[in-house]
């Protein structure tokens, strides 16, 4: 059975919220989720899984079942099928989790016992994503949603464009992409927040004080062990 199957038959996380904490970091795009998960991962030693930077490292790695697929998505400015995404989430989570564990920390069965915590950026896309990432792989804490009005975040992107080189940094791809957010993301945020699982932050100001916000609302829900 390939990957992707088995993750659609899958009913049960294969990992525990006990041993691995996930936020997911959803915001506009251009609304500053990169430049604030890199500052949370040199605070408090998150490993950062950008759902976008794997879909397009997948595209370019030669021999990819999902490249072609992945390109036309993203070229398009259209949500990449949520199996592909959650498996190269999963595979990614999985890596670190090897790398990190120790054998002097066994768990109740005698193996080594994995702990990870992990901002996993711009996902998920759509509320189905959300549902069938917290069924198959492990539940998340709660949405990270760096909140910020569509002008700023245009002027951000194009400015980004003439340095970045990615393809959908163009004013056609950008508005495109907003429209995708818009409709299928944001049920995502108000399907968490009626949860009492969103933590929203203003994305507006510079970078500093977003991350001094984003540092203060992080200790009022995560326990000293997660953000020490």
């Amino acid at each position: 059975m390939s990957t992707i199957d088995s993750l659609k038959d899958r009913t049960t996380p294969v990992f525990s919220p006990d041993d691995v904490t996930v936020l997911f970091v959803l915001g506009g795009p251009g609304a500053g989720k990169g430049t604030q998960c890199e500052r949370l991962v040199a605070r408090y030693g998150f490993s950062h899984l950008s759902a976008g930077d794997l879909l397009r490292a997948e595209q370019n790695r030669p021999n990819s079942e999902f490249g072609d697929l992945i390109r036309h998505h993203i070229r398009n400015g259209l949500i990449v099928p949520m199996e592909v995404t959650i498996a190269l989430l999963e595979a990614a989570m999985r890596q670190v989790l090897d790398a990190s564990s120790s054998p002097s920390s066994p768990s109740g069965n005698g193996t080594p016992q994995k702990k990870g915590k992990f901002l996993i950026d711009g996902f998920p896309r759509k509320l189905d994503q959300a549902l069938k990432f917290e069924e198959a792989v492990v539940p998340a804490r709660f949405v990270l949603f760096f909140d910020c009005p569509e002008d700023e975040m245009e002027r951000r992107l194009l400015q980004r464009g003439r340095t970045s080189g990615r393809e959908d940094d163009n004013a056609e791809s950008i508005r495109k992409r907003f429209r995708t957010f818009v409709e299928t993301s944001m049920p995502v945020v108000d399907y968490f927040e009626s949860q009492g699982r969103v933590v929203k932050v203003d994305a507006r100001p510079a970078p500093d004080d977003v991350f001094e916000a984003t540092q203060a609302e992080l200790a009022k829900r995560l326990s000293d062990d997660v953000v020490s």
